[in-house]
């Protein structure tokens, strides 16, 4: 068994202007995630983002959504674990995937950025630490490397956003497995649904 997940942090945009859109389908789950066990996330500005405690299969666990732009995730990230003392490897980041297509999403221990500003910022603040778990939402690719600034930021056809919806229906069902630290268990039910 491996380090269980002590905070989940869901990355995207703040505002109206970017609620729903395929960057911020990280923060999409951990509403989801909040929202299905009853709790409220809270605005805590020590921490510059939205954040709850809650139970997960037996495991205290904290939620985070930055309020900070994409490519200023990390500072929420850092200053919340650096409050509670959580180390990297026992963080799981939630972040958009435009190397997969809508309707699948993937856990992944440590790594690069892949081009993520989000995830980028996010090692840079964690003191160049790349060990933190991540859980990639699907959102596929426009197709052309120009066009995925613009793309990202738009809300995904009604077709898309119903597949990326499933897609963090399915990772909410595996996510007790990964809280608990049993991720092969929750890889296998992730990447079999």
């Amino acid at each position: 068994m491996d380090t269980p997940v002590e905070l989940i942090v869901g990355l995207g945009n703040p505002g109206p202007n970017y609620e729903r859109t395929r960057h911020n389908a990280g923060a999409d789950l951990v509403l989801e995630l909040a929202k299905s066990l009853h709790v409220e996330l809270k605005h805590e500005s020590k921490f510059f983002g939205d954040t709850a405690r809650v139970t997960l299969g037996g495991h205290d666990v904290r939620l985070l959504i930055p309020s900070t732009f994409m490519n200023l995730s990390g500072k929420s990230v850092n200053a919340l674990a650096k409050f509670y003392q959580i180390a990297p490897e026992a963080i799981l980041v939630v972040h958009d995937e435009l190397d997969k297509p809508p309707g699948e999403a993937r856990f992944k221990k440590g790594g690069g950025h892949g081009g993520h500003n989000g995830l980028r910022d996010t090692i840079k603040c964690l003191g160049n630490n790349k060990e933190f778990a991540r859980l990639r939402i699907g959102i596929g690719h426009p197709g052309n490397a120009k066009q995925v600034a613009d793309y990202v930021l738009k809300k995904a056809s009604p077709n898309d956003q119903q597949l990326i919806i499933n897609s963090i229906d399915d990772a909410l069902r595996a996510l007790p497995l990964a809280v608990a630290g049993e991720w092969e268990k929750a890889m296998l039910k992730l990447h079999s649904a």
